[in-house]
């Protein structure tokens, strides 16, 4: 289990991570909808992750949302580099009522993330008093600090609640994937390292 403490004038944050986990941990940002997303994101990826982040939310949500996906970013890259014996690619789909998100993940220790959720002009506002926008922040910061390849696309879907959690399940799911352990893949690159 991976560990870190980030303090900075505007964050601090303490997590710890287990990818090969039970979806354990305890969650608690101070953003009840953010909270909600960890929690599937975590449930459904299988890792143990703790988070805990006191944060300028007088100013808004926007710096603990993405110092959030720092830490996690880092936990995760600090677990899974240098890569060997796994699948290192991972895909889901996931159907929340009307709203279906697909997540493809390639563990490449090249970052880069596609986010394209606002195919029906739906991804916009607010979900109770949480901006819509800071999910993209929250999954660009992860992926540029954890070396991941990731595109998240809305496939369809209206409800922005049901949108978003999809989205953080089928990271999740993706990711779980990807990280499955497979002994004939030794270093699962032509180029013998990733």
């Amino acid at each position: 289990m991976k560990t870190i403490q980030r303090n900075t004038q505007e964050t601090i944050i303490q997590a710890n991570l287990e990818i090969y986990g039970s979806g354990e941990g305890k969650i608690d940002t101070q953003i009840g909808f953010f909270n909600h997303m960890l929690e599937a994101l975590k449930k459904h990826s299988l890792m143990d992750l703790s988070i805990t982040c006191q944060g300028d939310r007088h100013v808004d949500d926007h710096h603990s949302v993405e110092d959030c996906g720092i830490v996690l970013g880092k936990l995760l890259r600090e677990e899974i580099y240098p890569v060997r014996a796994i699948e290192r690619f991972g895909n889901a789909a996931v159907v929340m009522d009307e709203a279906c998100v697909e997540c493809d993940m390639d563990i490449c220790n090249r970052a880069f993330l596609v986010f394209d959720m606002d195919v029906y002009g739906a991804f916009k506002g607010k979900v109770g008093d949480f901006d819509v926008e800071l999910i993209e922040e929250f999954f660009r910061a992860l992926t540029i600090n954890a070396g991941l390849c990731v595109h998240i696309y809305l496939k369809r879907g209206k409800n922005l609640h049901h949108i978003i959690e999809a989205s953080f399940k089928a990271f999740g799911i993706a990711l779980r994937r990807a990280l499955i352990k497979n002994n004939q893949i030794i270093i699962p690159s032509t180029k013998g390292s990733l």
